[in-house]
């Protein structure tokens, strides 16, 4: 069984409809009105390209077929025609965003196999951009050719329109190599490269310095509604690959974020203050953390308190990042109702981890997450949940690490409850899991269920959160701390090498079957 997850004018893509994570249980051929398309796939999501418009198609995955029709589009056009040369050397920005500016509603803009070297596009509403095969958008190194974006614009009304941030706060930005800005429906599909070429550029350099504005994201989404990307794959950006900002209706679905191990705030892609986000059969590889999950710091929170929520994350890998799914740390406006499930995280420093601490403020609340079906080999800490995190310039005053019980007021975050459920964590090295709650405002609810974790046979010693004064472990069990409750179903940690167990004010605890 196998359902149609997302489609357009040309393209689909396919989800097997099981609980296997991330790869499909055997490798299996795609047929297309009975010819043979894809041969031999071997992950849950597969996508289809170069389909024709408002066609239906008869798709069969092991004997069982779907009928499907794609959607409508009023025209195409190339952008050779508009003069783009596609030769790697030539400035085809011009002739590109003359395209996509001619295209008519629900059109196509087509860029065909080739290099393409352009500064920042900007997105046009109603419209699908196709990145075919062999195509690459390949980012111009002058930071002097791009634009910048002023942090607010001011409505005629007086009202302010936040239209770009940096970590949490309104700032200039240099605009993205894909940047949206109050778009609709736009949908970004093919096997094509957006290749910000940060590699040959100073992005990466003084990467803690503002020389200008700040860095660009690979593709910036601002204040925009039902956007998609499909297929795509991007690489080596300034700072974070996907940034979608008080946006809403947002799919990223089977496409590449890869950006070296070393380079500096490559995020995969992160959520800020937007809802109803997909991400559906990515693969990650990046320098930082894969996914994580914002809502500006605390002027922004408390001022706007729109938290990023009714997200789901599926049949996702996730490899070699600080984190495989991070909420925090700019959560000031909160996080609420996300679902992460039949992911592969591999190598990351931490699995979930939560990142906040008081100073984030009262509209800083995290609630309603649930990891379900979850593999991870090599990860350092699986689960970490840290109201202590010891960033910014006033992260390790004690206000911040203090662990006195403190007043409670419109400074103080809260997290709620959090379910983490049939889970394999191999090769554990720091700590199973780590949980530190404030004496003010302990964690809510933390429930474990059918979860094995297996140690590697040398375990690796490091600091399972970020939080002042915390000495480095290895082999170690799980730990709670302020927590109202914990709820541990056949839990299994082997061999251990240290404490399974530590629990300190938590005022309700239910055990079956830890060992």
């Amino acid at each position: 069984m196998f359902n149609v997850i997302y489609q357009s004018s040309r393209s689909l893509t396919l989800e097997l409809e099981n609980k296997a994570i991330y790869y499909a249980p055997e490798p299996y051929d795609v047929y297309v009105n009975g010819e043979l398309t894809k041969k031999q796939v071997t992950t849950n999501v597969v996508s289809l390209f170069g389909l024709k418009a408002e066609t239906s198609y008869t798709i069969t995955i092991d004997g069982y077929s779907l009928d499907v029709k794609t959607d409508y589009e009023s025209g195409s056009l190339n952008v050779k025609d508009f003069g783009a040369i596609g030769d790697g050397l030539h400035d085809d920005t011009m002739a590109i965003q003359t395209a996509m500016m001619s295209c008519m509603k629900d059109g196509v803009v087509h860029i065909p196999e080739g290099i393409y070297h352009v500064k920042p596009l900007f997105l046009k509403s109603r419209q699908t951009i196709e990145l075919a095969k062999g195509a690459v958008l390949f980012g111009n190194t002058n930071r002097n050719d791009y634009p910048i974006l002023p942090a607010q614009m001011k409505r005629a009304d007086c009202s302010i329109l936040e239209l770009s941030s940096w970590e949490g706060v309104p700032q200039p930005t240099y605009a993205s190599l894909i940047t949206g800005i109050l778009a609709e429906d736009v949908k970004i599909i093919g096997e094509g490269i957006i290749d910000c070429n940060a590699q040959n550029s100073d992005w990466w350099m003084n990467h803690k310095v503002m020389r200008g504005a700040w860095r660009p994201k690979g593709v910036f989404l601002s204040n925009c509604k039902r956007i998609s990307m499909q297929g795509v794959t991007v690489t080596n950006t300034p700072s974070w690959n996907l940034h979608p900002y008080f946006s809403s209706l947002i799919d990223f679905i089977d496409m590449k974020l890869i950006s070296p191990k070393e380079s500096p705030n490559t995020d995969g892609c992160n959520p800020e203050s937007s809802d109803h986000i997909r991400i559906i059969g990515v693969n990650f590889s990046v320098g930082d953390d894969c996914i994580a999950i914002k809502s500006g710091k605390f002027d922004m929170g408390m001022k706007y308190r729109k938290p990023t929520s009714e997200m789901v994350v599926r049949n996702c890998m996730m490899a070699y990042g600080h984190g495989a799914v991070v909420l925090g740390s700019e959560m000031s406006g909160g996080i609420k109702n996300l679902s992460v499930s039949q992911c592969y995280f591999k190598e990351t420093d931490r699995g979930l981890r939560i990142k906040t601490r008081r100073g984030r403020g009262e509209s800083a609340r995290i609630d309603g997450i649930t990891f379900e079906n979850i593999y991870m080999k090599d990860v350092l800490t699986p689960l970490v949940m840290n109201m202590y995190y010891y960033c910014d310039d006033d992260g390790k005053t004690e206000y911040v690490y203090s662990k006195k019980p403190l007043p409670l007021d419109n400074r103080t975050p809260y997290l709620g409850k959090f379910m983490f459920k049939d889970m394999v964590c191999e090769n554990v090295h720091v700590a199973a899991g780590f949980f530190y709650g404030l004496p003010e405002q302990p964690i809510e609810s933390i429930t474990l269920e059918n979860i094995q974790f297996s140690y590697a046979k040398e375990p690796e010693s490091g600091i399972p959160a970020m939080m002042s004064f915390l000495e480095p472990m290895s082999g170690e069990g799980l730990h709670f701390r302020y927590v109202n409750q914990v709820i541990i179903k056949n839990v299994s940690l082997n061999p251990l090498y240290e404490k399974k167990l530590i629990l300190e004010n938590v005022l309700d605890f239910h055990e079956e079957s830890l060992n």
